[in-house]
């Protein structure tokens, strides 16, 4: 792959840059500052963007706006954002478009992690931080139709906001393939959301719902 990356911190783009490289990707820019990140975009067509969440010059949202910007130019660009904090403000409503994913910073040292997710980006699908997932998943007021889930069937949904496959949640939870489709029925019709096969259409559509409540 080739890859922009957008991260004021020196120590930290550098450390993803290696990460990347050691894997056999490809770093074509690597950018401290949202107006920087926007032009190197343009100029070099990487195949996915990490950027983080906050940049200068203001250090609040900068880097989300940036890709906001981009994502209106480039409809299917692959977007990664990065950030030090749990904010669900930005996140959703990128990710239910697709090639998007949210990730707190902790998670890069996880590499096989990390580069599965950037794969997952690239092909398409989004995929959010469990922890993110975790505080959207939160029962809200009273008639939240989250309450009515069981705590598996949130363990599943929250699975399926992370990208996850039927079979991929089967393993990671231990449960039969059958099972999991049943959870996976249970969960859109309590959540009143159209049923899809297809594991793309079914993260947008959960990732559609989480955003109402973002």
């Amino acid at each position: 792959m080739r890859v922009v990356i957008g991260e004021d911190s020196a120590l930290f783009r550098e450390g993803i840059t290696r990460l990347l490289e050691e894997s056999g990707h490809e770093v074509v820019s690597r950018v401290s500052d949202a107006p920087s990140l926007i032009k190197a975009v343009r100029a070099e067509a990487p195949d996915v963007v990490v950027v983080d969440v906050r940049m200068p010059p203001d250090l609040t949202d900068d880097g989300a706006r940036a890709a906001r910007q981009l994502r209106a130019e480039y409809p299917t660009l692959p977007i990664v954002l990065l950030s030090q904090h749990i904010e669900t403000k930005n996140c959703v409503e990128l990710a239910q478009q697709g090639y998007f994913g949210y990730l707190l910073k902790d998670r890069v040292i996880e590499v096989d992690d990390f580069l599965a997710t950037l794969d997952l980006v690239r092909r398409g699908g989004s995929a959010l931080d469990p922890l993110v997932v975790g505080r959207l998943l939160s029962p809200g007021d009273a008639d939240d139709p989250i309450k009515q889930l069981s705590q598996r069937e949130r363990d599943v949904l929250a699975l399926i906001a992370q990208g996850r496959t039927n079979v991929g949640i089967a393993s990671e939870l231990f449960l039969s393939d059958r099972t999991v489709e049943s959870h996976v029925t249970s969960i859109l019709s309590k959540l009143g959301i159209p049923d899809a096969a297809e594991d793309n259409r079914r993260v947008l559509a959960v990732l559609a719902y989480l955003g109402t409540r973002a």
